[in-house]
């Protein structure tokens, strides 16, 4: 059993997958939303069912306040559009700086231009899960504001 991470973009999507232990989340990297739902709803129920993803957790995109806003909405309907696709439980997670915080891995890596965009998405995705896993353990060093 495994946990889908997700970090929803209007064209794409970052993933991260947890071990099958659920102790540690690592990059799968991003998927490029074609917008034809069969194509996209073929790489999803391909990717759930040769992992065995029992679990989705989707960042959910707040407001610095706490409020949802448009980002939001679309991430929502995203979700539906999956949980309908894939059949497996969907669960939102505060992502809120979970993008600075990816940027700021890759910049202290390195990483730079392109290369930079290009795993920003599922380095978001890394951080929303393992956060989320953290969480589920109820491990002290987790942020306890999400």
């Amino acid at each position: 059993m495994r946990i889908l991470g997700i970090d929803y973009g209007d064209r794409h999507v970052g993933l991260a997958l947890s071990d099958p232990l659920l102790l540690t989340a690592q990059p799968f990297g991003t998927y490029k939303l074609t917008g034809r739902d069969k194509e996209d709803r073929k790489f999803f129920q391909d990717l759930v069912a040769d992992k065995d993803v029992q679990e989705i957790v989707i960042g959910d995109p707040l407001r610095m306040d706490g409020s949802s806003g448009t980002r939001a909405e679309k991430t929502r309907q995203f979700s539906a559009w999956l949980k309908k696709a894939v059949g497996k439980p969907i669960v939102f997670f505060d992502e809120r700086l979970t993008t600075r915080e990816a940027l700021h891995i890759l910049s202290e890596a390195g990483v730079r231009g392109r290369d930079k965009k290009a795993h920003e998405d599922q380095i978001a995705a890394v951080i929303i899960l393992q956060t989320y896993l953290e969480s589920k353990r109820g491990d002290s060093h987790a942020p306890q504001d999400r």
